[in-house]
């Protein structure tokens, strides 16, 4: 379980009030079309101060726009925590002045959004490849094979993470290498947990909010079966998030009308819950599983925001 200190409960709680209050017509999918609205990233903040870093793939087929937010507050003596966000656009367009307000008073993370050079919210066509994993015998994985969209690069955006934004993050501030999280939605949230079964050491902290375990007919779950659990001697929390209206009248396990391929396994309607609970039994893993009233996938990356701030700065 997550622990805070007692002199950072009152800010953090000033941060979870703060949230955006969703209405019941908003309890739809994210609109992966809409432009971004400017971010506290354009508009400017008395608390933080950002950059932005421009990569291109190895294959030049995608373009990033890494922005980093450092906190204006001076670093602690063990450096700074960092929470690296993925949907970059979106995340920053859903964190406020007053939520960075709330983390100043908290102790301070350095935000990484790992962003895509769009002036849409989400690169659909880079998120799908970037996020997912290479599925076993299938060349290539296709993220979307309906729409398209190839899938696979999961490991090679990771690495891209590794050998170059991380390394520039700490050209950027005093970081605190033993406190890094990272948060992801949706296909996010499968790179999240393909990250944690393939380099849980990676980051300390897991954040998959709304994962999308029905991916490719549960091929994360049977990631997560092939999962041998963490190194001796590795701590790592995980947080799992969803709006419990996510999935109804949908449907939320396998393609309709077809069974999960062999060595594959479904994804229940309460997957993300059960997964959180299975993972917290391994040695070294602590697990929670957080769900938000009244809202559907789209509406649940906001709200998973403001409790990936607290896991980022929790000690």
């Amino acid at each position: 379980m997550f622990r805070f200190a007692s002199s950072r409960r009152a800010a953090l709680h000033l941060l979870a009030l703060s949230g955006l209050l969703l209405s019941a017509p908003a309890l739809a999918q994210p609109d992966l079309s809409s432009p971004a609205p400017p971010t506290i990233a354009d508009t400017g903040s008395a608390f933080y101060s950002f950059k932005t870093l421009r990569l291109d793939s190895a294959d030049g087929e995608r373009h990033y726009r890494i922005q980093i937010g450092v906190p204006n507050r001076p670093a602690p003596a063990a450096g700074y925590p960092v929470l690296y966000l993925l949907d970059g656009n979106a995340a920053l367009g859903g964190i406020t002045e007053t939520d960075l307000q709330a983390m100043d008073r908290a102790g301070p993370p350095v935000l990484v959004a790992l962003g895509y050079e769009t002036p849409l919210r989400f690169d659909v066509v880079a998120r799908s490849y970037d996020y997912t994993p290479p599925v076993p015998g299938e060349q290539p994985t296709m993220a979307d094979a309906a729409r398209g969209r190839k899938g696979g690069g999961a490991d090679q955006f990771l690495d891209l993470i590794e050998m170059q934004v991380k390394p520039w993050v700490a050209q950027q501030a005093v970081i605190d290498p033993r406190r890094q999280a990272l948060w992801g939605h949706s296909f996010g949230g499968v790179l999240v947990l393909h990250t944690l079964f393939t380099r849980p050491g990676s980051f300390q902290t897991y954040i998959a909010a709304s994962p999308s375990l029905w991916w490719h007919d549960g091929a994360l779950l049977a990631e997560e079966a092939r999962f041998a659990g963490l190194p001796a001697g590795t701590k790592v929390r995980l947080l799992v998030t969803r709006g419990d209206s996510e999935g109804k009248g949908r449907g939320d396990r396998t393609t309709p009308g077809r069974p999960a391929p062999a060595g594959r396994a479904e994804a229940p309607a309460d997957g993300p819950r059960l997964l959180a609970e299975r993972l917290g039994r391994l040695p070294g893993l602590s697990a929670r599983y957080q769900e938000f009233p009244g809202l559907d996938h789209g509406p649940a990356l906001t709200a998973s925001l403001r409790p990936a701030l607290e896991a980022a700065v929790a000690p």
